[in-house]
C-alpha cells in the first residue's frame, strides 16, 4: 500500500495520507533545465535555503524511489525524478528536521493535515503525463509541495485548499520560492475553479466517494484526471481518467487509502 496525502497500495509501495484539502496522505533524477517550463523558479533552491545535507538526503530519497516502478507497466519519467531531486521538501515541512523531511513518509503540517509521502507525490505526478504545456488543477494544496513539483513540469498550476490558513501559508511559501506559474486559493475543491477551466490535467489529493461532476466538466477534451476514489474507511482505488469524446475512460492504477475529500460551502 502507498501512503501520501494518501495511502496508496500499488504493487511495490506503501504510502500515507496527507496534506491540505479536506484531509489525506501520500509518497520520484533531473531533466535538463531546457525541458523545464519557462516559468520555473530560478534559484529557488539556493544554498541559503537548501544546505548540502538537505541536497544529499534528497538525492538518496529519489534513488530509493527510483528503485521501484511507479505502477505496473510503467517506468519512471526522468523529468519527474529530476524535479523531485531539485525541490527542497524540507521547506514545505518547517517543523521537521532534515531527517524527517526526507523520510519517505507523510508528515504533519498542522490542522490535522499532512504532507504526502514523497513516493506518492512522484507516482501521481508521473500518472499525469506532463510535457510542460499543460494547465493543471490541483485539489488539496496542503503545504504546497505537490503544487511546487507540478509547477516545474507544467505550464501553470491552479491549486485549491479547503483550509484558509494552510492556503495562505502555501501561497506565501510558493511566492517566496519564485513559482510565478502556481496560483493558490482557499475554497471548495468540489466546485473546482470554473473561471480558469478547462484544465488539461486535474489531480486530487483526497478521496471522494465519486468524482465530483464539476471537476469532470472542467477537464479538457483529451485531458487526464488522477484521483483516489472510494468510501472512507475502505480500500479505495487510484484511477487515471482520460476524457475522450466527452466521456471518461478509466485506468485502475492500484489500491489506496486516502482520507476523504471534504466538501466546503459550494460542493455538489
Amino acid at each position: 500500500m502507498i501512503v501520501g496525502r494518501t495511502l496508496l497500495a500499488l504493487p511495490a509501495f506503501l504510502a500515507v495520507l496527507g496534506c491540505g484539502e479536506p484531509s489525506r496522505s501520500d509518497r520520484i533524477s533531473s531533466p535538463p533545465e531546457s525541458t523545464m517550463p519557462a516559468s520555473s523558479p530560478s534559484g529557488a533552491a539556493s544554498t541559503a535555503f537548501d544546505p548540502p545535507e538537505a541536497q544529499e538526503r534528497r538525492k538518496q530519497l529519489v534513488r530509493d524511489i527510483a528503485r521501484r516502478d511507479p505502477f505496473d507497466g510503467a517506468r519512471w519519467d526522468e523529468r519527474v525524478l529530476a524535479v523531485m531531486r531539485q525541490t527542497p521538501r524540507h521547506l514545505f515541512v518547517p517543523q521537521a528536521d532534515l531527517a524527517s523531511a526526507y523520510r519517505d513518509a507523510p508528515h504533519p503540517i498542522g490542522l490535522g493535515q499532512t504532507i504526502s509521502q514523497p513516493t506518492v507525490v512522484a507516482m501521481m505526478t508521473q500518472a499525469l503525463e506532463l510535457s510542460g504545456t499543460e494547465t493543471v488543477l490541483e485539489i488539496g494544496t496542503g503545504s504546497g509541495y505537490q503544487a511546487a513539483i507540478l509547477g516545474r513540469l507544467a505550464k501553470s498550476v491552479h491549486t485549491i485548499e479547503l483550509h484558509a490558513e494552510l492556503a495562505a501559508d502555501a501561497k506565501e511559501r510558493i511566492e517566496k520560492l519564485g513559482y510565478s506559474n502556481v496560483i493558490v486559493r482557499a475554497g471548495d475543491g468540489y466546485a473546482g475553479w470554473p473561471e480558469h477551466a478547462p484544465f488539461d490535467r486535474i489531480i486530487l489529493t483526497a478521496a471522494p466517494e465519486a468524482l465530483p461532476k464539476a471537476l469532470v466538466d472542467q477537464l479538457a477534451e483529451g485531458g487526464i484526471l488522477v484521483a483516489p476514489v472510494g468510501p472512507e474507511g475502505w480500500m479505495q482505488r487510484l484511477f487515471r481518467y482520460r476524457k475522450i469524446k466527452g466521456k471518461l475512460v478509466e485506468e485502475d492504477l492500484g489500491g489506496v487509502m486516502f482520507v476523504p475529500m471534504v466538501k466546503g460551502d459550494g460542493g455538489t
